[in-house]
């Protein structure tokens, strides 16, 4: 069956009218997002890179001791605002800015670090 074929049917979207677009919100969301992206970028080579600091933040997440876990990934000299969540599975990290643009943008980051 084919739809919007008939003589004289006009879909109403076909009329609809859309306010005209301004990308500086969304520029400045990415610009944000960039920061975002180093942020991760540090914490990740961190975890990346030294086996001690995973094994810590690892044992701690798994004693659940979110504040210490959170102490350690802001010790890294990040910026960003970072939500910690973690079960004996891994770790979700969501970085969202710690400024006036906090909601704007975040990003979320899941490593697994066991398989059962």
């Amino acid at each position: 069956m084919i739809y919007g074929s008939f003589p004289g049917f006009y879909s109403p979207h076909y009329f609809r009218q859309y306010p005209p677009v301004d990308p500086a919100l969304f520029s400045q969301s990415a610009t944000t997002a960039q920061l975002l992206m180093k942020d991760a970028s540090i914490i990740l080579a961190k975890f990346a890179q030294s086996k001690s600091f995973a094994t810590t933040i690892m044992s701690l997440a798994q004693a659940g001791k979110t504040k210490q876990v959170q102490q350690m990934i802001q010790s890294l000299g990040i910026r960003s605002k970072v939500d910690i969540y973690f079960n004996p599975d891994g770790i979700r990290l969501t970085l969202s800015p710690s400024s006036a643009a906090a909601g704007c943008c975040q990003l979320v980051i899941g490593l697994r670090w066991n398989i059962f």
